[in-house]
C-alpha cells in the first residue's frame, strides 16, 4: 500500500492553535493566516475509518482549489495559496456553525427521509409523488448543524437557526444567496463534464473585517453527489439506480457489511485490496469532475514534504 497521511502534528512559526476535523486539520497562525491540511482520512456516516486512502487528501484539496478559482467571481473565498498538493493556506475565519446543504434531486438522506414518509425536510416541503433521484422543481436548502469529530450532523430549519441565534437573519440571507449562486455555477461546471450536480454542501466563515467568505471544500466527491448525465432519464424511467460519482459507493459497501454508524454496530475491516479500489475510484472522480489527468504527488514522506512546502511559503509571504 502507498503511504498515507492520517494525522499531523506540525509546529509552524507563529502557530496559535490546531483544530482537527473529520478529514481536515486546520492550523491557525499569527496575522490571521490558516493552514488547512487535507488528510487521507475517510469519513462515512460521520465515522472516521481507521485506515487512510492513498491520494485522497490531494484529490480533495486540488478539486476544491480548482472549484474555488472557478467560483471566485461570484462568491469570495478564504483561499490565498496551495503550496503543497495536500495544503491550502488562506485567511483565518470564524466559521458559521451550520453547513449549507443544497439539493437539486431527491437523493441520499433526503430520499431516505422521503421513503420513511416525511414530506418536510429542515422546514422545507418536498412534493408528493416523487421517486428517488427525481429532480426537485427548484433546488432546496436543507441546513445541518456542524458536528465535532465523530458526532452526527443534525438537520435544522432556517427558522430554528435564526431563532436559536446560531446565525443572524441578515447573515443567513447572505449564506442562502451564496449557496444558490454556487450551486448554479457548480451545476454549469458539472454539465460541461457530462455530469449532474445532485446535491452538495457549502461552509462559510467571517473574516476579521466581517466579510462572509466560502471556506473548506467545494464540489468535491466528499461534499457532493454527482450523477452521469448520459442515460439519467432512461434510468429514471426504468426505476434503475443512477450511475453516480461520489463517496456513496463507500457508504453502500458499509451498509452491505452491516454498518450505518448506529449504536452497537461494528465497523467492518477494510482490506488493503479494497482500500486500493477506493483510491482508484477517487482518482476516477477527480478526472471526471475536473476533466484533467490526475498527477500523483510524491508520497515517500508526505509529512516532510508538507512541512517543507509550507515553511517555504511562509518564509516568502
Amino acid at each position: 500500500m502507498g503511504k498515507t497521511i492520517t494525522n499531523t502534528d506540525f509546529n509552524f512559526p507563529g502557530q496559535l492553535s490546531v483544530y482537527k476535523g473529520k478529514v481536515r486539520e486546520v492550523y491557525r497562525l499569527e496575522d490571521d493566516i490558516m493552514v488547512m491540511i487535507a488528510t487521507d482520512r475517510l469519513s462515512a456516516f460521520d465515522v472516521v475509518m481507521p485506515k487512510g486512502i492513498p491520494y485522497k487528501g490531494q484529490i480533495l484539496n486540488q478539486i476544491a482549489t480548482k472549484m474555488m478559482a472557478e467560483t471566485a467571481d461570484i462568491v469570495p473565498n478564504w483561499l490565498l495559496a496551495t503550496p503543497d498538493p495536500n495544503v491550502a493556506i488562506g485567511h483565518a475565519c470564524e466559521p458559521f456553525k451550520v453547513e449549507m446543504v443544497i439539493r437539486g434531486y431527491l437523493s441520499g438522506h433526503a430520499a431516505r427521509e422521503y421513503k420513511a414518509g416525511k414530506r418536510m425536510l429542515c422546514g422545507v416541503p418536498m412534493p408528493e409523488g416523487m421517486k428517488e433521484n427525481d429532480k426537485f422543481p427548484e433546488p432546496i436548502i436543507t441546513p445541518a448543524t456542524k458536528a465535532e469529530m465523530g458526532d452526527h450532523d443534525e438537520d435544522i430549519s432556517r427558522a430554528d437557526i435564526i431563532a436559536r441565534g446560531i446565525v443572524s437573519e441578515a447573515d443567513y440571507q447572505v449564506l442562502e444567496e451564496y449557496t444558490k449562486a454556487l450551486f448554479q455555477r457548480g451545476t454549469e461546471i458539472a454539465a460541461k463534464r457530462g455530469l449532474i450536480l445532485v446535491d452538495t454542501k457549502y461552509e462559510f466563515g467571517k473574516t476579521k473585517t466581517g466579510k462572509i467568505v466560502l471556506i473548506d471544500e467545494i464540489h468535491t466527491p466528499d461534499s457532493s453527489r454527482y450523477f452521469y448525465a448520459e442515460g439519467y432519464q432512461e434510468r429514471q424511467n426504468k426505476g434503475a439506480a443512477q450511475k453516480q460519482l461520489s463517496k456513496e459507493f463507500v457508504r453502500q459497501w458499509l451498509i452491505a457489511n452491516g454498518f450505518q454508524g448506529l449504536e452497537g454496530q461494528t465497523l467492518p475491516e477494510m482490506s488493503d485490496a479494497y482500500i486500493e479500489t477506493v483510491s482508484d475510484r477517487y482518482i476516477e472522480l477527480y478526472e471526471n469532475i475536473t476533466g484533467e489527468t490526475f498527477e500523483k504527488a510524491d508520497i515517500s514522506n508526505i509529512q516532510e514534504r508538507i512541512a517543507n512546502n509550507v515553511l517555504d511559503y511562509l518564509k516568502t509571504h
